[in-house]
């Protein structure tokens, strides 16, 4: 599906119904922007429920901390 939005004065784009509905995507949700070269890659920030069991069966023993980043 290609759709097209234009930058607003006050630097606002709003996603087209058909891309909207398509995505489930409701008013108020979170988005990321993460820079893929000369575009952007749009993204809704995950729930923490969502994010559940999304990390089974990870080994938990060897993870970095805070503490050892530096």
């Amino acid at each position: 599906m290609t759709a097209i939005a234009t930058l607003s004065s006050k630097y606002q784009i709003s996603i087209p119904k058909a891309i909207r509905e398509e995505q489930q995507w409701q008013s108020g949700q979170q988005f990321v922007f993460i820079p893929k070269g000369k575009g952007m890659l749009l993204m809704p920030v995950p729930s923490f429920e969502g994010l559940q069991g999304i990390a089974k069966g990870c080994d938990p023993t060897d993870f970095r901390d805070r503490s050892d980043r530096f």
